[in-house]
């Protein structure tokens, strides 16, 4: 019997088929393999219970698998009846029980690995005479190649050893499509398992080690707003430095910043001013104003005398922008808008500088240039401030 085009199989995927009304079951190569040697015991104690030997008579032309020809021994009452010899078939029985000496092997095989497997399935069988009538040719045709999976792609084929699925279906031409069901949702089911048995691993190790130190928990300190753990001693170096959680940036408390505490921040407008990209309203323009003085304690170098500074800065006189425009005096009144340290553009130290809270100097030009237009600018910068704590809320 020659199988049809769209009943072929790959002998990668195949450990055990057996068909109906035959003498002759296909099995994985390795499980033979196996059964020859280390299983040997199990395979004489299964002749002997049966009263037949058990043979290969044909290996694939891949080498994934095999044709094993089960016949009652001369005078024995298994299979067809006393007396039968290699001529007929077998009983359904008998072909069952060398299938489940077949699956354990193949567990006992997964066991001695110890490892993570690729999940193996075991196709419906649609045909066992898959040989030509005079015995030539191999067991199943050539399988097109398969592209070469990448490694990501073979970690998301991997499965554990004790997710591997064992299915025996029968050869009935009707059961095919409810066969081929069955086996998309066993892969579905083995997918969602190996899925959710990773993101529970990851969870754990979320909830046992410090983002911070990357240590174990040591007195475990939990944020009360989005949940974080970490060391009590690492969170507490951490708000030192800025009372945010270190891993969500959620601010604890009220953001107090040391910009020096004698500037002040004034406000003026210009309705005929348009900003490129915010045609129709008018400008609003920030002057910040610091006069000299010395480095207080919260410095870097307390004591040391700063040059005072005077900085302006751009808004669309817009609903949105006069939303900004609030934001960025609770920040000022904070102290969140100015820092003492060395200036990114001139090099200088001990200058006041600004402190990650972006503003547009520059009233052309687009980003590149401090200046308009900047499609996103104004969310950006509320989200530098939102980090910070200052929100509309």
């Amino acid at each position: 019997m020659v199988e049809s085009a769209n009943n072929f199989f790959s002998s990668d995927e195949m450990s055990v088929r057996g068909g109906q009304g035959s003498d002759e079951v296909l099995v994985s190569q390795a499980v033979w393999d196996y059964l020859a040697a280390a299983g040997q015991p199990w395979l004489i104690d299964f002749q002997d219970k049966q009263g037949l030997s058990a043979g290969i008579i044909r290996r694939g032309e891949r080498g994934g698998c095999c044709a094993v020809r089960l016949r009652p021994i001369e005078g024995s009452h298994s299979g067809g009846g006393p007396g039968m010899m290699e001529e007929g078939p077998i009983s359904n029985e008998t072909r069952k029980a060398f299938i489940d000496l077949c699956r354990c092997a193949r567990k006992e095989m997964s066991k001695q690995d110890g490892g993570p497997k690729r999940k193996r399935s075991l196709l419906p069988c649609v045909g066992v005479g898959v040989l030509e009538g005079d015995g030539e040719g191999s067991l199943l045709p050539p399988q097109p190649p398969q592209p070469r999976r990448s490694q990501r792609q073979q970690q998301r084929y991997k499965k554990p050893a004790e997710e591997e699925a064992c299915v025996v279906l029968s050869n009935s031409t009707s059961h095919n499509e409810s066969g081929q069901r069955k086996q998309d949702n066993i892969e579905v089911s083995c997918s969602m398992m190996a899925s959710s048995h990773n993101h529970s691993h990851s969870e754990a190790d979320d909830h046992t080690s410090c983002s911070i130190c990357m240590g174990d928990m040591v007195e475990r300190t939990t944020l009360e707003r989005c949940g974080h753990a970490f060391c009590r001693l690492c969170l507490d170096q951490a708000f030192k430095v800025k009372r945010a959680c270190p891993v969500c940036r959620q601010v604890y408390g009220q953001l107090i910043g040391n910009q020096p505490t004698t500037g002040c921040m004034m406000v003026e407008r210009d309705p005929d001013l348009e900003l490129p990209g915010h045609e129709g309203y008018g400008c609003i323009c920030i002057i910040y104003s610091f006069p000299p003085g010395l480095q207080a304690p919260e410095h870097p170098n307390p004591g040391v005398r700063y040059p005072g500074t005077d900085r302006v800065a751009y808004l669309p006189d817009s609903p949105e922008g006069n939303r900004v425009l609030g934001l960025l005096r609770r920040a000022f009144e904070q102290r969140l808008i100015f820092t003492i340290g060395t200036s990114m553009t001139t090099g200088m130290h001990n200058v006041i500088t600004w402190n990650d809270i972006h503003h547009k100097t520059s009233l052309w030009g687009g980003p590149h240039c401090f200046g308009y237009p900047d499609p996103t600018y104004l969310v950006r910068v509320t989200e530098e401030l939102r980090e910070k704590g200052i929100t509309a809320d």
